[in-house]
């Protein structure tokens, strides 16, 4: 009799998990508590695989063999506290997937800049000739491409949710990008549990695996000064001096030493700009190097990437007023370094679910960068406090084409409206997609 395989959640990494389950003999149940997405469950339907959604129905769930838990639904969800009462063992899909490929994992997390990270990694390592695929947060489901084409790369972005669900999965290369805090009401509201999170990326690594973070980063530093990492450690830096294999900035140019090979280029042939884009362009060209890819490759990739939408996005100039889209800024960090790459007067979209936010950490640059800030989210009594007296205008809104219209109308030739709203999107918008998309569309509408 087949194994009962129980998927929480029917989104891309839980469909992805029952068909790679349902390849491998499992007796697949899918259970969702909200609605699932007409393109989902169709593919549901047509495999003849079970589901349910509004409802978790406790019988068809807790006579499961493995629970397969989406990243999104929490711990302390009642469901789950019960599966683990009962020590059925709950997994995430990046664990269920990696038991059934031999594929080389290149595993990428950090509070911010993992997207594109993750992205210039992919387009190193695939114009240098490797058969690669990018999935986990970002790109298509692990699992659903390990069932239907697997690869023999994978780089995959990983949140802390989907770390939280790791057990003998192994990153034979791991990258940490920083930590900052977010998502903190998942943690307790306690840093450390979240810094433990992010630190399952070096779980289960030998000593022939490699471990590549930022040196600059205080929360890393103290971590690694606190563990024993086995694996090869290939730090990168903007400035410290480094004592081993590694990359460093040296007079405006990337220094990377890796096993008696060298890589040099100028930052200012980077396509992307910015000290957080240095950094993720450094991280990964140490992926290149270590993958095999040859110099020229790398250099390409770094001088022509494109960038990821929804993360700086410069859209549209409108009677000379830049708008950017950087809707992926979801915490204070990847605000700040929004605000912090900006060399114009800046009228600032910002607002939505605060995720435990100390606005305070902006304060240097608002008052430095930032002439009108508009507010858009359902209680922005926060921002309103922790801003007001730093600038000239603040207005509140509670629609993106409000927000937009104001943001124009405050704005003159010269200036840059910045979408980089620093909370998560869920009171006005499906997603932070959903913000970035409706931003633009407000922005071509004016």
């Amino acid at each position: 009799m087949s194994e009962r395989l129980v998927i929480l959640g029917a989104g891309e990494s839980g469909v992805g998990t029952a068909i790679l389950g349902l390849a491998k003999g499992f007796d697949v149940f899918v259970s969702d508590l909200g609605t699932i997405k007409e393109h989902y469950r169709s593919e549901l339907v047509k495999r003849e695989i079970s589901f349910e959604e509004g409802v978790h129905t406790a019988e068809k769930i807790l006579n499961a063999k493995l629970v397969m838990k989406s990243p999104g639904i929490p711990d302390h969800a009642p469901i789950v506290q019960e599966l683990r009462s009962r020590q059925i063992p709950v997994i995430s899909e990046i664990e269920f997937a990696a038991r059934y490929t031999s594929a080389k994992m290149i595993c990428i997390t950090g509070s911010n800049g993992k997207t594109t990270t993750t992205n210039l990694t992919y387009e190193i390592l695939k114009r240098g000739g490797i058969d690669v695929a990018m999935a986990g947060n970002v790109g298509k489901s692990f699992a659903w491409m390990v069932a239907e084409e697997d690869h023999s790369h994978y780089v995959i972005e990983l949140s802390s949710f989907q770390l939280d669900g790791m057990v003998d999965f192994k990153a034979d290369i791991a990258v940490l990008m920083n930590i900052t805090p977010d998502h903190l009401d998942r943690y307790q509201y306690e840093m450390q549990h979240y810094v433990d999170a992010k630190f399952r990326i070096i779980r289960n690594q030998t000593a022939s695996d490699v471990f590549i973070y930022f040196a600059d980063d205080a929360v890393i530093a103290r971590e690694i000064a606190k563990r024993e990492i086995v694996s090869k450690t290939l730090p990168f830096s903007l400035g410290s001096e480094l004592h081993s294999d590694g990359a460093k900035l040296v007079q405006d140019e990337i220094n990377l030493q890796y096993n008696n090979h060298s890589f040099n280029m100028s930052i200012y042939d980077l396509a992307l700009q910015g000290k957080h884009n240095t950094c993720n362009s450094m991280a990964a060209a140490i992926v290149g190097k270590v993958s095999g890819i040859r110099n020229e490759f790398i250099r390409e990739c770094l001088s022509d990437f494109r960038g990821v939408e929804h993360r700086l996005e410069k859209y549209l100039t409108i009677h000379g007023v830049d708008f950017i889209n950087d809707s992926k800024a979801t915490n204070i960090n990847s605000a700040w370094y929004a605000l912090e790459s900006m060399t114009r007067p800046v009228v600032w979209i910002v607002g939505g679910i605060d995720k435990g936010n100390d606005y305070n950490e902006l304060a240097e640059l608002v008052r430095t960068k930032v002439k009108a800030i508009v507010c858009l989210g359902k209680d922005n009594s926060k921002i309103i406090s922790a801003f007001s007296g730093l600038v000239a205008d603040m207005v509140e809104t509670q629609s993106m084409e409000h927000a937009v219209k104001s943001a124009h109308f405050l704005s003159e030739p010269g200036d840059v409206v910045l979408l980089s709203p620093a909370c998560a999107s869920f009171d006005l918008f499906n997603n932070y997609e959903d913000r970035g998309q409706q931003f633009k569309t407000a922005v071509r509408n004016l």
